[in-house]
């Protein structure tokens, strides 16, 4: 392995919300990063869409202020690595010029184009039989019936714009479509291809399309790109882009690889059962495994990691840190002729003040946080979050908490899944995402969960540290066995045990209310 201590990374982070550009050494060293926003556009009948180019502006004003500290010389950058949101499409030209807004990952307008395509006669839970086996044999999963996937997204655009679906030379995940502004390359990683399920992951070494998937989902090869590693060099970045954001013209794009991918590497848990909790505007459990499988009556399945010849096994719940952000724009600090006064600025760390001195189980009051649905263990568009058992005596206190308690109740949901799949006990969990800044979540999950959380130091950088990560192995300078020993823990928690009771009974109740609601929540958002 070589060693330089003068080289650094360029890791570029897309989220939802916007674009953190950090630098870090070949290490995994934080130096600094910086942030830009970016707008989300919710449209009616689900539609859930970004600009491409305010992407592309977010990175490059984030990319001068970072550099503009002057932190190292800018020749001492010596490669770029992207990780971004997962599940979105960009439709772009031949020349790479986006045709239409980025569809996300919670645009759900495919809906009746994936349960078409994935129906026949004799379905079974909306699936034909013989489509279901075909796509589990070749993917290890299926087409969600919620359209979310990039599968859903290009059959809306076939059926609804299908101007657009003429004109598009490749439909692109947003990474690889950040990939093909800095270097003119088309191309999609083993990784990130995998949510259009069009693919053969069987083989980790070989990922490619698969007629019989095309066919069955009537799509043309020549609109996908060539596939790579996620550790795969894709070329230098081509000289105009690096003039136009500031660096040097030698640098090296590395193929990078989607947020869950990344956010697994940038935990620390690299290793096989090692697993961590992500808790951001979505939240998820993951840890690498050496084996393909698939729950699909939990929408749980082991698909291509980032690290070559491992499997990644996610569980992923809609909304956890959206929901904080919900209960302060919406319902705290909503601007309306009710506000008074101007809100906090950071109003998070309030939020942490009243949880901690609010008793466990918020006088027994449960929040479900399924504010757009929900994808794992129950794939259901049409449920919605709510709050239960409110009283009089109900306070904004317990409110405030219970929130906090909904999202580790739902997290412990998925738990029970993913220590089924992976058929062990998951006995530690490193917690990263927005979310693990707050000390007193932490807490909460480790008592709700019932097992230890390490706290990941800078936890809202874990995607850019994956990204850097992966970058520096590809250059060489580390292994994906010394990543562990390069991730530092803030703080460990351990279980309380005098909160194992009320968190039992309310979990146990927070499912019941699932079961209960369920058709309720079917008819009212049909």
């Amino acid at each position: 392995m070589a060693a330089n201590d003068h080289k650094y990374i360029l890791a570029i982070d897309l989220g939802t919300s916007g674009a953190k550009v950090a630098l870090y050494d070949t290490q995994g060293e934080l130096m600094d990063y910086e942030f830009e926003e970016t707008k989300l556009y919710l449209l009616p009948g689900g539609g859930a869409e970004q600009d491409p180019e305010d992407w592309w502006s977010a990175i490059k004003f984030a990319t001068h202020r970072l550099l503009a500290k002057k932190l190292i010389p800018n020749r001492t950058i010596t490669a770029l690595c992207c990780t971004t949101q997962w599940a979105g499409t960009v439709a772009v030209d031949e020349t790479g010029y986006p045709l239409m807004n980025a569809i996300t990952w919670m645009d759900s307008r495919g809906a009746p184009y994936n349960q078409r395509v994935s129906g026949g006669p004799l379905s079974v839970e909306g699936y034909a039989p013989w489509k279901l086996f075909t796509w589990m044999r070749f993917t290890g999963g299926a087409p969600g019936h919620a359209g979310k996937d990039p599968l859903g997204h290009i059959l809306f655009i076939k059926n609804e714009l299908p101007e657009i679906y003429a004109q598009t030379y490749k439909f692109l995940e947003p990474k690889d479509y950040l990939n093909l502004r800095l270097t003119g390359q088309f191309a999609a990683s083993y990784d990130s291809i995998t949510l259009h399920w069009l693919t053969d992951n069987r083989d980790l070494s070989n990922v490619d399309y698969n007629e019989r998937l095309l066919r069955m989902t009537a799509l043309e090869r020549e609109k996908f790109p060539d596939l790579k590693r996620a550790i795969d060099i894709l070329g230098p970045i081509k000289p105009e882009v690096a003039e136009e954001l500031g660096l040097h013209p030698d640098i090296q794009v590395v193929m990078g690889t989607p947020d869950i991918p990344s956010a697994a590497i940038g935990s620390g848990a690299v290793q096989d059962f090692e697993a961590h909790i992500y808790l951001g505007t979505s939240s998820w459990i993951a840890c690498h495994t050496p084996f393909k499988k698939t729950d699909v009556f939990h929408s749980i399945a082991s698909f291509p990691s980032a690290i070559p010849n491992k499997y990644l096994v996610t569980n992923e719940q809609q909304t956890s840190g959206a929901c904080l952000n919900y209960l302060r724009d919406n319902v705290l600090y909503h601007q309306d002729e009710l506000l008074t006064e101007a809100g906090e600025t950071d109003v998070y760390k309030v939020f942490d003040r009243i949880v901690a001195h609010t008793p466990a189980g918020s006088d027994r009051l449960i929040f479900t946080p399924w504010l757009n649905g929900e994808r794992t263990p129950v794939e259901d568009r049409t449920i919605r979050a709510g709050l239960y058992n409110i009283s009089l005596s109900t306070t904004r206190e317990h409110i405030i908490r219970a929130v906090f308690e909904g999202v580790a109740y739902n997290t412990k949901w998925l738990l029970g899944y993913v220590e089924k799949f992976v058929q062990r006990r998951l006995d530690v969990l490193n917690m990263i995402g927005g979310g693990a800044n707050s000390n007193i979540w932490c807490q909460i999950f480790a008592d709700v969960l019932d097992r230890p959380i390490r706290q990941v130091k800078d936890p809202i950088l874990a995607n850019a540290r994956g990204a850097a990560f992966l970058a520096s192995v590809a250059l060489g300078y580390l292994s994906f066995d010394d990543v562990s020993e390069r991730v530092k823990i803030s703080q460990h928690y351990t279980p309380n045990p005098e909160n194992r009771g009320i968190y039992d009974e309310l979990f146990n109740e927070f499912l019941d209310i699932y079961k209960q609601n369920q058709p309720i929540y079917a008819r009212l958002n049909k």
